[in-house]
């Protein structure tokens, strides 16, 4: 099957799309892109980006396709560590700060999930879905499933003034470069929430494409979507990532008072 692969890259997807791979080219294929996972954030440079997040509210089962709010974050990535800071709330300048924001924000994923499904502490079950070009280049889909025992997804409710946080299993699905082994797009949901939470669903996906930072080129989140439904309302935030830029200790941002 590594002969497919390789014929595939050349000749394009028509041969990768209509074979069905073996156990075994499958088990291969996730070796692949485990390691190109876990050696995700170590790849990172240090660097700015910013992010424009538009937010959407509304009850449950009701779609609103209005945005309530627009926030403008800087974002700094330094050390393998994400900080924010809000400066355009609604496109105008705020003193506001980011961690004071109410509401659902979401986040980008820079590996911290996605090191965390590829993980064999996790015992990640995989999948097998079906070929897919991905941008002009031969992908392959997988889905999968942590179970709650091996799970690091923590999802937080605050009920009757008071916070609940649980553990919960999560499923979902990734995209991967053939060749690579890079995941081009990760969707993840969690699954069985207890019912005390009075939340009925929470998904997050996250597409990546190659931006430059100093001169060399990076796979980077380039847009995210999470949402939340709850018994009586949700929300969901749409995340564009742009101006990627290197960071220097000449870089001059202020993110405010260290915590």
């Amino acid at each position: 099957m590594k002969k497919l692969f390789s014929v595939a890259v050349l000749m394009g997807t028509s041969l990768a799309l209509a074979q069905h791979p073996s156990d075994a080219d499958v088990t291969a294929l996730i070796e692949k892109g485990r390691q190109k996972a876990l050696a995700y954030r170590e790849s990172l440079p240090d660097f700015l980006a910013t992010e424009v997040v538009r937010r959407y509210t509304g009850i449950a089962h009701h779609m609103n396709t209005v945005p309530v709010d627009t926030l403008t974050i800087q974002l700094r990535y330094f050390q393998h560590t994400e900080e924010h800071k809000l400066v355009l709330f609604n496109g105008e300048p705020t003193e506001r700060r980011f961690d004071s924001l109410e509401g659902f924000v979401g986040t980008g994923e820079f590996g911290t999930t996605l090191s965390a499904i590829f993980d064999p502490a996790s015992q990640t079950t995989f999948e097998w879905r079906k070929w897919k070009t991905l941008r002009s280049r031969p992908g392959a889909v997988l889905a999968y499933v942590v179970d709650v025992a091996h799970s690091a997804y923590r999802l937080e409710s605050q009920i009757r003034d008071r916070a609940e946080a649980v553990l919960v299993s999560y499923q979902g699905v990734v995209e991967l470069d053939v060749e690579t082994g890079e995941v081009l797009r990760l969707e993840y949901e969690a699954d069985h929430i207890p019912k005390e939470l009075h939340i009925e669903s929470v998904a997050t996906s996250v597409d990546y494409a190659l931006a430059d930072i100093g001169g060399r080129v990076y796979l980077l989140p380039s847009h995210a979507e999470s949402e939340v439904r709850g018994l009586e309302e949700w929300a969901k935030s749409v995340i564009k990532f742009q101006d990627y830029r290197k960071f220097t200790a000449d870089s001059v941002v202020d993110f405010g008072p260290v915590k």
